[in-house]
């Protein structure tokens, strides 16, 4: 797809099919080339150069999938949207994405199952261009914008919708623009073709110091998302099919052991151990900037995998807010996630 597509609202639904065509690569990153006794499992990446996912590559990155007798294969998407799609088309067996989608999707009718959670908060932020948009005062002010997403409905962009729905905008009222990649949202941002931006780090690291973009709402701090949305939302998580959760418990659970021990090794890395484990193409080029941003926003990563108690409601309040489907929907939030993997890994790993 090209760089920068403007998405408009009566197109989400085509754009987003179109998205997920060919936008996937082999991962370039270590893989396992030894035997598996749990077998081969590809995973659909919603952005992997994205803190967002940062403990799905850790796991690759430090073996602990090889460790659970795994063969994991990532494969990159540019955003949520696609690698879901990629999962509805069988072209994958579990996504690294948000949670989110395990409640819109039973609204229509697919069941979807977050096993791990990675994120205890969005960690994404919203921010405006003050030399593109120097007029800026409030988030009312975002109506009339254009504004840099990461696809349409992935959760950059229902994040920003929502911002917009709490301000009394509508969707409508802002045009939304594809910049699924850190280059591609610098250049729209210096160039002008988009006024403000809704990312995760590095990216959005990046925006602020290197360009300043003015942060207007942030979820890369867990008291700033606690206090957004009013309790804990629950991000990014690995969610499969029903099916395949039924078909492949072992794998399931392996993968699952794999993610927790990550989350365990997150608590206490030093950055000396960031740097030996990251490949040095995540590092953005800026080291310093990187590591600044992983421990601005390294507590809303579990430190366990589980699902917060009020996290499932947290987040069917906003996306109520944002999709009327959702809002009429008979949503039974305990088929959307389960702990028991996570319960098992913990006592696992003594956490």
């Amino acid at each position: 797809m090209p760089p920068r597509s403007v998405i408009r609202r009566r197109t989400l639904g085509a754009a987003s099919v179109a998205l997920a065509a060919g936008v996937f690569a082999p991962w370039i990153g270590a893989q396992s080339t030894g035997k598996s006794s749990a077998g081969r499992v590809t995973v659909a990446v919603a952005g992997q150069s994205e803190m967002y996912h940062l403990p799905l590559l850790l796991a690759d990155q430090l073996g602990y999938f090889r460790a659970e007798g795994l063969d994991v294969v990532l494969r990159d998407f540019t955003a949520g949207a696609p690698a879901l799609q990629a999962l509805q088309d069988g072209v994958v067996d579990v996504v690294s994405g948000a949670y989110e989608h395990t409640i819109r999707q039973q609204a229509r009718g697919l069941a979807l199952r977050s096993v791990v959670l990675h994120g205890r908060a969005p960690q994404v932020a919203l921010g405006v261009s003050m030399r593109a948009a120097p007029r800026y005062d409030s988030l009312r002010d975002l109506a009339g914008l254009r504004i840099g997403v990461s696809a349409p409905g992935s959760s950059t962009h229902t994040f920003a919708r929502w911002i917009m729905a709490r301000e009394g905008l509508l969707a409508s009222e802002a045009t939304f623009v594809a910049v699924p990649s850190g280059a591609a949202a610098l250049a729209a941002l210096r160039s002008g073709q988009i006024q403000a931006i809704c990312h995760s780090d590095p990216i959005m690291a990046q925006a602020e110091q290197k360009l300043g973009v003015r942060v207007v709402a942030d979820t890369r701090t867990l008291k700033a998302s606690q206090e957004l949305f009013g309790g804990n939302m629950p991000a990014s998580c690995l969610y499969a099919t029903q099916a395949f959760i039924q078909k492949q418990p072992e794998q399931v659970q392996a993968m699952v052991h794999a993610v927790v021990h990550t989350l365990k090794w997150l608590q206490t890395a030093e950055p000396a151990d960031m740097i030996k484990a990251l490949p040095p193409a995540y590092l953005s080029g800026d080291r310093a900037l990187y590591l600044a941003a992983f421990y601005r926003m390294r507590e809303t990563f579990s430190p366990h995998g589980m699902m917060p108690e009020d996290g499932p409601t947290v987040a069917l309040r906003m996306l109520s807010l944002v999709f009327p489907e959702v809002a009429s929907a008979r949503v039974d939030l305990s088929r959307t996630f389960s702990n028991e993997w996570a319960r098992k890994a913990r006592q696992r790993f003594n956490l």
